[in-house]
């Protein structure tokens, strides 16, 4: 097997991509008739892709469910950057609303922080500890 991407399934295409591409500053490879988008996250790899959940409930069996609301996370996902700190003010700067504050996490053996996109995904940044 060869990891391609980690796909997030969004109720709001166009919304999720702007947030991505415009806010967090990721360049789109690929916008697909408001339905699919991927996003180049480092030199040659698409490593995040949104595709609408409504296109792809069915092929797994469950259009007529709702999706849940709250509770625990089910999934994250994780950027690592230079500086947390850094990437915290440019993107509050840039309209962004955080969770949390950039924290060190020692046993975790990095510094992070979390915010949401449009619909409610975890999103980690982090930078390892020196």
């Amino acid at each position: 097997m060869k990891f391609n991407n980690t796909r997030l399934l969004v109720r709001d295409y166009r919304k999720c991509f702007e947030f991505y591409a415009q806010k967090l500053g990721f360049e789109p490879l690929w916008d697909i008739e408001e339905c699919y988008g991927a996003f180049k996250v480092a030199d040659g790899i698409e490593g995040l892709a949104i595709f609408l959940s409504d296109y792809m409930a069915p092929v797994v069996g469950n259009a007529d469910e709702a999706q849940p609301v709250g509770g625990r996370e089910k999934s994250m996902v994780c950027f690592e950057v230079a500086d947390v700190d850094e990437t915290y003010n440019a993107l509050r700067t840039n309209g962004v609303e955080f969770v949390n504050e950039p924290v060190d996490m020692p046993g975790w053996g990095m510094r992070v922080v979390h915010l949401r996109d449009p619909e409610e995904n975890l999103i980690e940044l982090y930078t390892p500890l020196q």
